[in-house]
């Protein structure tokens, strides 16, 4: 039985043996399959990577070839393009230095026929100079036998007739003058003269404020407070800015403004008006009392331009230098005999437009010049000087023309007139001032001026007359011919212009007048 079991052990193994071995040859066998398998898809593997590598380079190879006969063409299109550039430059050189072979050619026979014509204008001048000696001499000894036989050199001749020129030439004038005065006192030039007047004055129409300057303040003891405090530095710099000294009275309750200058006093009412109406300024002026100043002026100058360009706007003229619209403005604020010279001179300019189209004249150059005729008042107070001198001065120095200047200067006889404007100019401003309401002057300080005048006129030795004429403007003093010489009579100008400054208060200026006159009388029998 034993033996049996270990028979069949045996067996069990032998037959374990036999399987193992012929499953390990079975699996040896699928190895060597697989292997030879593996090697056979790597090989093919590789022929393929290979075929395909050749693909790619033969590819490459191909574009490579592709791009550089590309490149090769377009080097060989852009040499092609470079040579047929170079030939065209070639051949425009070729050509031009053809041309400047021809002009080179064409210069050299310049040259040659300048040559040649210079020589022959310095043989025309040599035989000119000769010539002209030659006739220089024979001239000289012309002259010198007329001379012989005239009994007279050239020289007196000469001055005899320019002697004679000049005696006919004041004859003329005389006449002309003569004739002038005849047809003026014609009674139908005075009656036209009248018509364009009473036309002028007619058509225009306005609605007038009589302006008064107002010199006295009375502002209340805190707004003088307000100024004083700090030094008075508030004070000082609305001082500087406005150019007018402001006095405060003993009760520092109101304040007094000294000055001829209407747009500084104009400057300081506005100012302190601001510290009423606006309270919360005041914090701003004491911080800064000159900028505060200054910011206040620069809107009053750019209020003075403003009026200004309204006045040209207005009368529809071109502007004027920047200098003259800052003066027409100033105007605004300049009173003469209460009145407002903007408006003035706005007036004034359309009566003289008025009377210009009546006439046949440019009324655009009438408004102009008549516009511009008091700017001088604004500087009165800065310069010496007659009013109109001042403006027409200041109007040729900005390039304004001599006709408006001269349109300026004369229209209170500062200077002659040299054209009918001036006169347009002159009978307008007195159509303006003088209209009903127009002005005011009290007619006790007005006799109290004339006979002022006139009472410092009689005052010197060999006076026969003094006059105020023009609205006492002008003082004008007869001497007696036989007790003042003529030396005596400017003297006498001089020392009664200076009285006139030194005892009297007036706006503006006064001229003086000495006339010594001879006269001759006899009686026809």
């Amino acid at each position: 039985m034993l033996l049996a079991v270990l028979a069949g052990l045996a067996v069990a193994v032998v037959a374990a043996v036999v399987s193992q071995r012929a499953a390990s040859l079975e699996a040896s066998r699928e190895a060597q399959g697989a292997l030879d398998r593996a090697r056979a898809e790597a090989a093919s593997a590789v022929r393929t990577a290979e075929q395909e590598q050749l693909a790619a380079q033969r590819k490459a190879e191909t574009a490579a070839r592709t791009a550089a006969l590309e490149e090769r063409a377009a080097a060989e299109e852009a040499l092609a393009k470079d040579e047929r550039a170079l030939d065209e430059r070639e051949a425009t050189v070729l050509r031009r230095q053809g041309i400047i072979a021809d002009r080179e050619d064409a210069i050299a026979a310049r040259e040659e026929a300048i040559d040649a014509a210079q020589k022959d204008v310095q043989a025309r001048r040599d035989r000119a100079t000769g010539l002209e000696t030659d006739a220089a001499q024979r001239s000289a000894s012309a002259r010198s036998k007329l001379e012989e036989l005239a009994g007279v050199g050239a020289a007196e001749l000469v001055e005899r007739l320019g002697r004679t020129w000049l005696e006919e030439a004041r004859a003329r004038a005389a006449a002309q003058i003569r004739a002038i005065e005849q047809t003026a006192a014609d009674p139908a030039h005075d009656r036209e003269a009248k018509r364009v007047m009473e036309i002028a004055g007619a058509r225009f129409r306005h609605h007038y404020l009589t302006e008064r300057a107002q010199n006295h303040l009375r502002v209340g003891g805190d707004l003088v407070a307000l100024l004083l405090d700090n030094n008075a530095a508030l004070h000082t710099a609305i001082q500087t800015a406005s150019g007018v000294t402001i006095h405060v009275n003993d009760d520092k309750d109101a304040l007094r403004l000294d000055s001829l200058d209407g747009v500084g006093k104009e400057l300081v009412r506005r100012a302190l008006h601001r510290f009423v109406k606006k309270p919360e300024s005041i914090d701003d002026a004491r911080k800064d009392p000159d900028a505060w100043a200054a910011r206040a002026k620069d809107n009053m100058t750019q209020e003075l331009r403003t009026l200004g360009k309204r006045a040209f706007q207005t009368l529809e003229i071109p502007k004027a230098h920047p200098e003259i619209v800052e003066l027409v403005g100033a105007l605004n604020f300049r009173t003469s005999y209460t009145q407002n010279q903007w408006w003035h001179a706005v007036e004034a300019a359309y009566l003289a437009g008025m009377m210009a189209a009546e006439m046949g004249l440019d009324e655009k150059l009438a408004r102009r010049a008549t516009l511009m005729h008091d700017i001088g008042k604004a500087l009165t107070h800065k310069i010496e000087g007659s009013h109109a001198v001042i403006g027409a001065d200041v109007a040729r120095r900005v390039g304004e023309s001599e006709l408006i200047a001269n349109c300026i200067g004369s229209h209170h006889a500062d200077e002659p007139a040299n054209s009918v404007y001036a006169y347009l100019v002159a009978a307008s401003d007195a159509m303006s001032g003088a209209r009903p309401g127009a002005r005011r002057e009290l007619a006790e300080g007005f006799t109290a001026k004339v006979e002022d005048l006139e009472r410092i006129g009689f005052q010197r030795r060999g006076v026969a007359h003094a006059h105020a004429v023009h609205g006492g403007r002008e003082l004008r003093v007869y001497v007696r011919e036989g007790e003042v010489d003529d030396l005596g009579v400017v003297e006498m100008s001089t020392e009664i212009a200076t009285q006139v400054a030194d005892q009297m208060t007036f706006p503006g200026q006064i001229k003086v007048t000495v006339i010594r006159s001879f006269e001759a009388t006899s009686t026809a029998n």
